[in-house]
């Protein structure tokens, strides 16, 4: 086999209006609605200003993205895609979903946080985050720490730590049991520079 064309007189777009890349965004985005996510960001986050308006559907869209392969802002313009107009309404622009985003003070994101925590609380009221049938019912909790590595002087945050990377710091806590894949129960950003013991407690 051989190719016809160098390879750049070839490009791909994906603009079919009757196509979806991300079919399985829909029972997903369901699942969230039936447990709550979009009602308990409406009811928990306080961003002023028309940046904070609707943050319930913004906080939707941004999840939908993500799950969907989303990491970065400018990635969240998939929900625009083909015929994702035909299975959601409200999908804002990446640049609305930014400014959302920017508003965020630090005690936004501990609103965010009561959100995630009343939200998997609410999902396991809908699906089996950890499965019954674990041996003993044993539940195994796991919390450590991770690095993202980030590049560029002006990342809020970021700092040169114990592992000698310029990065984020976030501490992770999971539970898993033998028969189910760990879910993340809590996190929480910290400087780049924190030890691993900082803010177990």
């Amino acid at each position: 086999m051989q190719f016809k064309h160098a390879p750049a007189a070839v490009s791909v777009s994906f603009d079919d209006p009757n196509l979806v890349s991300a079919a399985g965004l829909v029972p997903l985005m369901r699942l969230a609605e039936r447990a709550g996510l979009r009602k308990l960001a409406d009811e928990r986050l306080s961003v002023p200003t028309d940046k904070g308006a609707n943050a319930g559907l913004k906080v939707a869209s941004l999840v939908g993205g993500m799950v969907a392969g989303a990491d970065s802002i400018d990635d969240m313009a998939l929900l625009r895609h083909g015929g994702m107009r035909k299975l959601f309404a409200k999908l804002y622009a990446p640049s609305t979903l930014g400014s959302f985003l920017r508003a965020f003070t630090f005690g936004h994101v501990r609103q965010l946080d009561a959100v995630a925590a009343r939200f998997l609380r609410n999902l396991t009221g809908h699906a089996s985050l950890l499965a019954q049938e674990a041996d003993n019912g044993y539940v195994f909790v796991d919390v450590d720490d991770t690095i993202i590595e980030v590049h560029g002087h002006q990342k809020q945050g970021a700092g040169f730590g114990y592992s000698g990377v310029r990065g984020l710091n976030a501490l992770l806590a999971t539970a898993a049991t033998t028969v189910s894949a760990p879910v993340v129960l809590a996190q929480r950003l910290r400087r780049g520079g924190s030890e691993g013991v900082r803010w177990c407690v």
